[in-house]
């Protein structure tokens, strides 16, 4: 079934949710462009070219030119992005508000200062109050709805001709591996066939002839962001991108010579709120630049192609900064995204990959730990008894896989959303591999194929 709307029946009121800010991204960020002063003296001096510098769509930037915020909200803006335009205009909100109304701004005020807009009939649309019927609309956007009434009527007949299938997406397999960076060093630098390096790379052959069959439609990644994109001064707990594509970050080295990763804008904001309705808290991201953390499983499963072979959903967890969520939260996570996955109305076959890990310290005296027997025991546990291990409190990672060790607890996210913990039948592990070391860290891997 498709997500719930059930705000869409409100009259007069257009809520902003995950589908809106995807939609309107540009045109908040030309709006929130407008704080600046040089900025508003730039745009006052020459709004064409102002506007220019902005990859909007042409109605975005005719709605910004004729002022009517109602169109503007229809093609994806919010109020308080929008507002930083009202405010360039010398604008207050209330005249902001009232011009959305069909209402002058003397009536409008007037009707505030007698205590505001009632609710009484203005509820559900179709009711008797008086916000219903047709939202104001500026004299430009009858011209533009005119103009491109033919264009949007063959748009219309070319997406009912070329409908979707019915079904829903499923969640074939999850696939776990670490996600060092010198692997993605290695293989940037052609060092695979290198002694050192052989035995690591060998252990993936079957994963990548595996990944030739079994090519995903979109995959669902879970990785942590090393510094790169997050810094202190915002670090959010899960994020999910939502942009259509992600730029390979420089973390310091330069990029990696990757290919830009392809994302799937409609399922991860169908999946955002999804999951934040399940009362999981997650920040929405439209502009990501992602590290190794999500670059190397991508090379370690599909090797050096031109363009990676479908679309991926970057899902990010914070493992750097405690308090770092537990592995019971990230194994809830997991289902609360199988249900966000399978709810969704396009035939689409999707992989969930948990990444990080195994057992690494990278700092202080005890830097270089590895601890093959716990690692190995977690492999085991992972597939036998995931909701036990999810059991496992913080400090044991940190004792016994060492300080970055926690990074395992993405692995639960990828295990909880596989069938058997609603009830299925148990997956089959089709690859499962162990190699000590890869520079600093203990490489795990494992590939569990849902049985549906």
């Amino acid at each position: 079934m498709a997500l719930e709307k059930p705000y869409l029946d409100v009259p007069g009121t257009t809520i902003f949710d995950a589908d809106q800010s995807r939609k309107g991204y540009w045109l908040n960020q030309f709006c929130m462009s407008l704080m600046k002063a040089e900025n508003r003296t730039r745009f006052k001096a020459d709004e064409d070219a102002y506007l220019a510098e902005w990859p909007m769509t042409d109605e975005q930037k005719a709605a910004v030119k004729a002022r009517d915020l109602n169109w503007m909200m229809r093609t994806g803006g919010n109020i308080y992005f929008l507002s930083k335009l009202g405010a360039t205009d010398g604008l207050s909100f209330q005249q902001m508000a009232g011009s959305m109304t069909g209402m002058t701004e003397q009536q409008y005020r007037e009707m505030m200062l007698k205590g505001g807009r009632s609710p009484e009939g203005n509820r559900y649309i179709g009711e008797n109050g008086d916000a219903q019927g047709p939202m104001a609309m500026s004299e430009a956007w009858k011209e533009w709805q005119e103009a491109h009434a033919q264009h949007a009527l063959a748009e219309a007949i070319e997406q009912a001709e070329g409908a979707q299938p019915e079904g829903r997406a499923t969640i074939t397999a999850s696939v776990y591996t670490s996600h060092v960076p010198a692997i993605g060093a290695a293989i940037d630098h052609g060092k695979t066939e290198e002694a050192y390096w052989k035995p690591l790379f060998a252990g993936y052959e079957p994963s990548k002839a595996w990944m030739k069959e079994n090519t995903p439609d979109v995959i669902f990644l879970v990785y942590n962001d090393h510094a790169t994109s997050f810094d202190l001064g915002v670090i959010p707990t899960f994020a999910i991108g939502t942009a259509a594509e992600f730029e390979p970050a420089d973390e310091g080295y330069g990029a990696r010579p990757v290919p830009k990763v392809q994302g799937d804008p409609e399922l991860a904001s169908h999946i955002a709120q999804s999951v934040i309705q399940q009362d999981f808290d997650l920040t929405i991201v439209n502009d990501l630049k992602v590290d190794h953390g999500l670059t190397v499983p991508l090379s370690l499963m599909f090797g050096q192609p031109e363009q990676w072979p479908c679309k991926v959903i970057p899902f990010h967890v914070n493992v750097v900064q405690y308090p770092v969520p537990s592995g019971q939260r990230c194994f809830a996570l997991g289902q609360a995204i199988r249900k966000a996955i399978e709810s969704y109305d396009k035939p689409i076959k999707v992989q969930i990959w948990g990444t990080g890990g195994m057992s690494h310290q990278l700092q202080g005296p005890r830097a270089g730990l590895i601890n093959k027997e716990w690692d190995n025991r977690f492999l085991d546990r992972l597939v036998a008894e995931p909701a036990e291990l999810a059991k496992v409190p913080h400090i044991e990672y940190v004792r016994e896989a060492g300080s970055e060790g926690i990074e395992l607890v993405m692995w639960l996210i990828a295990r909880g959303a596989m069938a058997d913990v609603a009830g299925g039948k148990a997956p089959s592990v089709a690859h499962r591999f162990f190699h000590v070391p890869a520079s600093n860290t203990a490489v795990g891997h494992l590939i569990l194929e849902n049985n549906l």
